[in-house]
Parts: structure tokens; sequence; C-alpha cells
């Protein structure tokens, strides 16, 4: 009877190994969902520096377009109405090229998973407002 009753006041503290394994397990397949997402989302992240870099062509062949007037796309080229000239991508710049209005953006080659990705913002023609069409590599990848 008294060994009853010693066994009563013992109660169970902490856990048991199979418990802490389902939360070990558990951890692992939330962490392995996790991670992918993670760097999806950080490199889309990071990609909106490039669409950001097409910013100041926009804003120079918009501005082009009100002032100059130029006859069709094709006269929208580098060093022309003051559209700067081409970039070339180099490991640690991103290039930047202008084509008959057609802006083109292409993430450095610095050996990261966006390296060669290249955003386009395409112009609807020579007259105000200008209306762009996004394209690229970056649509087929996700990252714009």
């Amino acid at each position: 009877m008294k060994n009853l009753q010693q066994m009563k006041k013992s109660t169970q503290k902490g856990f048991t190994l199979i418990e802490l394994m389902i939360v070990v397990a558990i951890i692992g397949i939330l962490a392995a969902v996790a991670l992918p997402a993670y760097q999806t989302y950080s490199d889309r992240a990071r990609f909106a520096e490039a669409t950001l870099a097409a910013t100041p062509l926009k804003s120079t062949i918009s501005v082009a377009v009100q002032t100059k007037n130029p006859a069709n796309l094709a006269a929208l080229a580098p060093e022309t109405f003051g559209i700067p000239a081409d970039v070339a991508a180099t490991a640690t710049d991103h290039g930047t090229a202008v084509a008959a209005g057609v802006i083109t953006v292409t993430w450095a080659s610095d050996g990261s998973a966006l390296a060669g990705i290249t955003y386009t913002l395409t112009p609807d023609g020579v007259t105000a407002p200008i209306t762009w069409t996004q394209g690229g590599t970056c649509l087929t990848n996700g990252y714009c």
C-alpha cells in the first residue's frame, strides 16, 4: 500500500525520447520546405536592383519622346537624345543597353543564381504617354 502511494506522488517530469524525436523531425521538415522558399524570396528581392537600374533610362526615353519628337522607335538609340551609352555587364556591374527604345538590363556575371538574367522594358511607340511592357528572362525565372 505504501509503495502504491509513493508511485502516485512521483509524476513524470520532462519529455520522452520519442517526443523529442518527433519535435526534431517536424522542425527538419519545416526547414526543408522553408529554406528554398526563402532563397527564392531573397533572389527576387535582390533582382529588384536590376529593375531599379532601368528607371533612369526609362525616364530619359520618356523625356526624349516628349521633347525631341523622334520619328520612330529606331531613332531611340544610345548616345542620341540624351540617352546614355550602353554599359556591358561585368563581374561587379549590371549591364544596361538601349536598342530601338527597348531597355535591357543584364544582371552582373557575379557567379550568383541571378548571373545573366535579363530584364527588358519595351515602349509601345513614340507618342506620350509611353506604356512599357516587361519582358526578359526574369519573367520565366520568376524574379520580376
